[in-house]
């Protein structure tokens, strides 16, 4: 959903907007984002954020019990269905709907080699150099298990961040 005027979205459609846009600002100006976007060569360091956002889903999709009682079959058929959902929102943004029982299978797929190789190649399909991409995503394995390590102070101040801005975008 691109551009700053949300005003054709449901406010609860363009608050999720708003607050997923800060999640991603917060998590590249992390600490642990920032210690690993400098393992990228400076020809890379463009497709640092989107590896590392695989990454960083992998490595919560392998230790989703320590971050929430919810289990992850649960959490990712609720997103399914509220994706699902909101199909009119999509298609506002000119783009096709996403049923549910396909977004809950994507979000799964996260935490399987294969599912992060399958999304570095469709993420990749739509890039203007998609071999450069390919190529600094090559270590996102090791990405993820040092990620691993951090995860518990980025989720931290993740969750603080949405309290925060929940708070103030509903004002």
């Amino acid at each position: 959903m691109r551009g700053r005027d949300l005003r054709a979205y449901s406010p609860e459609v363009a608050l999720g907007i708003r607050l997923h846009r800060q999640v991603d600002a917060a998590t590249d100006r992390h600490r642990v984002t920032q210690a690993l976007r400098s393992h990228f060569a400076d020809g890379d360091r463009r497709y640092a954020g989107i590896v590392l956002d695989l990454a960083a889903d992998y490595a919560l999709i392998a230790d989703w019990a320590h971050f929430s009682q919810e289990s992850l079959p649960a959490f990712t058929a609720r997103c399914g269905l509220a994706i699902g959902n909101a199909k009119a929102a999509f298609e506002t943004a000119a783009r096709a709907g996403v049923e549910a029982a396909a977004f809950d299978a994507l979000l799964q797929s996260f935490g399987q080699s294969s599912g992060v190789d399958r999304a570095v190649q469709r993420i990749a399909q739509r890039s203007r150099h998609p071999q450069r991409l390919i190529e600094a995503a090559k270590p996102w394995p090791q990405m993820a298990q040092a990620i691993r390590a951090d995860l518990p102070e980025l989720m931290d101040d993740l969750l603080h961040l949405m309290l925060k801005a929940v708070a103030e975008l509903t004002q």
